[in-house]
């Protein structure tokens, strides 16, 4: 009976299968997200002062006119012819506000505007006197402010030394004088007779801008107040 009850225990104390432990599943990888790729975009930077306006052919004349200050100008018209088409400007324009100079120096200048196979404009802005307005007139188009002082006025200059030296002086002076009547006529179309009555007399001729325009000095007025910004 012990045995039998020892093994009637021993039966119903038989262990349970052991139970298998649950197998955690691994967390979904998240799909990583694309990237979007960085573009490196190139940084603009300002050129040095003055780079836009060579390029663009845009010289400038505001001081008086002697070899100093002007054979920069020649050198750089002539500089822009010898470029190569794609480098250089259609049109050189050729800012002035100058009381003058040199005659020997304005003529340098405008043999290189002549001369020159890019047309060369020219602009009146401030005052163009003397020199000033020689140069401005042998322009290939002509602007002046609508501000712009412009003064015409006989070939002046001084002289001295001996007598000889003096009259060696005349020659020059009566030839820049000729040239100066002839200049007047090629750029304006006038006569002698009206240009050494209105333009070249005894005294200094101021002129407006519509009054140079009625010369034919310049083409056109520029108003430089028309459109401005008057918020």
């Amino acid at each position: 009976m012990t045995l039998l009850w020892n093994l009637a225990q021993a039966e119903t104390k038989k262990k349970a299968p052991a139970k298998k432990a649950p197998v955690k599943k691994a967390p979904a990888k998240k799909k990583a997200k694309k990237e979007e790729p960085v573009i490196d975009l190139p940084v603009l930077q300002m050129l040095p002062p003055g780079t836009y306006m060579r390029e663009n052919g845009m010289l400038m004349l505001t001081d008086k006119f002697d070899m100093t200050s002007i054979m920069p100008l020649v050198h750089q018209i002539f500089e822009y012819n010898m470029m190569e088409p794609e480098l250089a400007p259609e049109r050189i324009t050729l800012m002035i506000n100058s009381p003058g100079g040199r005659i020997d120096a304005c003529l340098t200048l405008i043999d290189a505007m002549n001369t020159s196979e890019i047309p060369v404009d020219t602009m009146a802005s401030g005052l163009a006197a003397s020199c000033g307005i020689l140069t401005l007139m042998a322009g290939a188009h002509r602007y002046a402010s609508k501000t712009a002082q412009i003064m015409s006025h006989q070939y002046a200059a001084g002289a001295s030394g001996k007598e000889h030296e003096l009259y060696g002086r005349i020659k020059s002076f009566e030839q820049t004088s000729e040239w100066m009547v002839q200049h007047y006529m090629e750029c304006t179309g006038l006569t002698e007779k009206k240009i050494r009555k209105h333009l070249l007399g005894p005294t200094d001729v101021w002129l407006e801008p519509q009054e140079a325009l009625s010369f034919n000095i310049i083409d056109t007025v520029v108003d430089t107040y028309k459109g401005r910004n008057t918020k």
